[in-house]
């Protein structure tokens, strides 16, 4: 029992569900619906948007973006629109929901920065590269109050 043929977006049902959708405007048809029929005072959110679509767990999304380039382009698109309403609440009197949902989204409100090179302090010289009798000398010279600059 597989999918009919000439449907270049169909997947064969090997046992499990039947897809949502078979087609990537058929989904775009049915996120647009979501986004156009929501209540003005009604919050867009990513399992709001699932369950619109009739997914059972926000893995179903997942599960779509996998399906092709078409597909998966439809769910980022989708994914970004709620992230778009996230960041729009920003700027509001109670930021908090906002931020919150924009960290689980990937979003941070510090910067990290990285002051490693290749696992290595900067600073720190990797002494794999020198042979025993040079590693002998800069020990010396440290012990001597003399630089161990490499």
């Amino acid at each position: 029992m597989g999918a009919p043929i000439g449907n270049k977006y169909a997947v064969g049902n090997n046992g499990g569900r039947p897809a949502h959708f078979s087609t990537p405007e058929d989904l775009i048809l049915k996120i647009d619906e979501y986004f156009n029929e929501l209540d003005e005072n009604e919050p867009v959110t990513v399992t709001g948007l699932c369950l619109h679509l009739g997914f059972s767990s926000r893995s179903s999304m997942v599960d779509y973006e996998k399906r092709g380039d078409e597909f998966s382009h439809a769910i980022k698109r989708a994914r970004l629109r709620v992230e778009h309403e996230y960041e729009k609440g920003l700027h509001g009197e109670r930021p908090t929901g906002a931020i919150f949902g924009l960290k689980n989204m990937g979003w941070a409100d510090r910067s990290e920065v990285d002051h490693t090179s290749k696992g290595q302090k900067i600073g720190e010289p990797d002494l794999t590269k020198y042979t025993d009798d040079e590693l002998r000398l800069i020990a010396d010279l440290q012990r001597k109050g003399g630089t161990s600059e490499a």
